[in-house]
């Protein structure tokens, strides 16, 4: 028993379950044809429902969640899990609305319906935005917040007598070399099946996180150390934190109500419907039925990732009550170090290091097919066979991945994950965002009008959070998710003009690529509609109609502890 209790079998546990899951994606993938665009980008379009499902919610579901969601959880309650929750409205509205003009017209990639739509300046400009959002935000940080992971898990610090930094840098290279064996060599079919086989490893060691968590708050809090008595006092202790609906002025980490259907929907409807590193998962469905059962079948499932991703932040809060986290990106790798069984911790630690590994290479293969297929091929060698660009994709991934690397450690300095990466993403997401769904819908939008969206869009974001929030003392505290409400309307408005003024000489038309079948789910309306009745139930369980009545709120303590600051001072 001393054996299954001891760093040796944490540490051949790991290695024996990561090394399953890459024999097996390479058992089932060994025949594949790599060598054509479809084969090694899209799947050879042969992606089922339940795979694109798992790939979403794996490409999703990282480190960076696990660690920032967390981290934002351990502050100020269950109001986090509507960065999780609300995502089923945009997977609903990928289904049935963007996703049949998607397929329709036989996508590779997002840049690629730019260039159709608008010219290939758009197009060369959309890809540039998001290869630089992929390699300076994305990557670095992905592989930063599964290194907090492991630095707790294993004690890197105090096994090699090592600086912080130094270990969060040798497992961010570690991490990098295994990710990008998959994503630069395996090809996104690769990806999605190591995907589907870590989420259900994920999923099982992902809730043993709060099952035990609650086991441990209940003998932190003088109870009998039982999974039932942990409940009833995570149920009862602070009944502040588990309610989700917050004050309209509160500002970040926390999430004002009125955001929930504004500008958290806009943001969402970017990063599921327009981001290519998820987005590239539909596009390799086998029809439209496929794709769109994946879509709804992912919505179902980020309503059940709080269980994972917020809940254990809020025990953390509960059995150390009082205690300063700072940013919070400290609370879950304790946590897990605190309460998993060491046997089954390297079983833990393997399916973590597949969601990182999901993230990490699913983004990097995403670079790789943006590089290759709409900056390369159109600039340099536009007559380039796929067996030619997708050897180009893969050079490129190389070195994608050597930078981000490079760039990982020093994400420790940048503050909360979550924060730092969904501010700095709203920059860019609602320009793009809009300039899409125009696009689609608006027949009369000229091919100037993403040239302008976009830099104006930009220019007044960075302006708004970077620049006025700092001099204007009202702006200080106002939610950066306000800031991208109040331009998306803009930038429609802007679209609007642009069009009365310079309209399309001819209307655009969708042409049928032809790509795959589009007969949609003859059920798929009805099982969204559930979907989403989940989804407000979510919401009535943790709010003061449910667990989350109390006498005050997390954002009502922390302007009270502000205000005896300011006093003592």
């Amino acid at each position: 028993m001393q054996f299954f209790n001891s760093m040796l079998f944490t540490a051949l546990s790991f290695v024996g379950f990561t090394a399953l899951v890459a024999v097996i994606s390479w058992w089932k993938t060994r025949g594949d044809n790599l060598d054509t665009q479809d084969g090694y980008y899209l799947a050879g379009r042969g992606l089922t429902g339940p795979v694109i499902a798992g790939s979403l919610l794996m490409t999703n579901l990282s480190a960076e969640q696990l660690v920032g969601n967390n981290g934002q959880a351990v502050r100020v309650g269950m109001s986090t899990m509507g960065w999780e929750v609300t995502s089923a409205i945009a997977l609903v509205i990928l289904a049935f609305v963007l996703m049949p003009k998607y397929l329709k017209t036989g996508l590779t990639t997002i840049p690629e319906f730019f260039g159709e739509r608008y010219d290939e300046g758009t197009r060369r400009l959309v890809s540039i935005i998001v290869l630089l959002s992929y390699v300076i935000i994305m990557l670095p940080n992905i592989l930063y917040a599964g290194a907090q992971v492991f630095v707790n898990i294993f004690d890197i610090q105090g096994l090699l007598g090592i600086s912080e930094f130094a270990a969060i840098a040798i497992v961010c290279v570690a991490t990098a070399i295994v990710g990008s064996i998959y994503a630069i060599f395996g090809g996104l079919k690769a990806i999605a099946l190591s995907d589907s086989i870590n989420g259900l490893g994920l999923i099982v060691g992902g809730l043993l996180v709060p099952v035990f968590g609650l086991m441990f708050l209940s003998g932190q809090l003088g109870g009998d150390g039982s999974f039932l008595d942990g409940f009833d006092k995570f149920l009862h202790t602070d009944p502040a934190y588990l309610n989700s609906i917050n004050e309209v002025n509160s500002p970040e980490p926390w999430l004002p109500w009125p955001l929930l259907v504004t500008g958290l929907l806009v943001n969402n409807m970017y990063y599921w419907a327009t981001n290519q590193s998820i987005i590239q998962r539909a596009f390799g469905a086998k029809n439209l039925k496929e794709a769109q059962k994946g879509a709804v079948f992912a919505g179902f499932l980020k309503i059940m990732t709080p269980l994972i991703i917020v809940v254990p932040g809020v025990i953390c809060a509960l059995a150390y009550p009082g205690q300063d986290w700072g940013s919070g990106d400290s609370a879950y790798p304790m946590l897990v170090a605190e309460v998993m069984p060491k046997p089954v911790l390297g079983f833990f630690a393997a399916v973590m290091f597949g969601a990182i590994l999901s993230s990490f290479n699913s983004v990097l293969n995403s670079a790789s097919t943006i590089y290759a297929l709409d900056i390369h091929r159109p600039l340099f060698n536009p007559t380039a066979t796929d067996a030619r660009m997708v050897k180009i994709g893969q050079n490129f991934g190389t070195i994608v991945a050597v930078i981000s690397t490079v760039m990982s450690p020093f994400m420790l300095y940048m503050g909360g994950i979550t924060s730092f990466v969904n501010s700095m993403f709203a920059a860019f997401n609602t320009p793009i965002f809009v300039c899409l769904l125009c696009g689609f819908f608006w027949k009369k939008v000229p091919s100037i009008a993403a040239k302008i969206v976009i830099p104006v869009h930009v220019v007044l974001y960075f302006t708004f959070q970077f620049g006025l929030r700092n001099v204007i003392p009202w702006l200080q505290d106002v939610h950066y998710l306000y800031f991208t409400a109040i331009l998306f309307l803009f930038d429609m408005l802007l679209m609007w003009v642009i069009v009365k003024k310079n309209p399309r000489p001819t209307d655009f038309v969708l042409k049928d690529a032809g790509a795959v079948d589009l007969t949609p789910w003859k059920r798929g309306k009805f099982w969204a509609a559930v979907t989403l009745l989940i989804m407000v139930m979510a919401y009535v369980i943790f709010s003061p109609l449910g667990f989350g009545k109390s006498d005050d709120t997390t954002y009502e303590r922390y302007l009270e502890s502000q205000s005896i600051s300011q006093t003592v001072q």
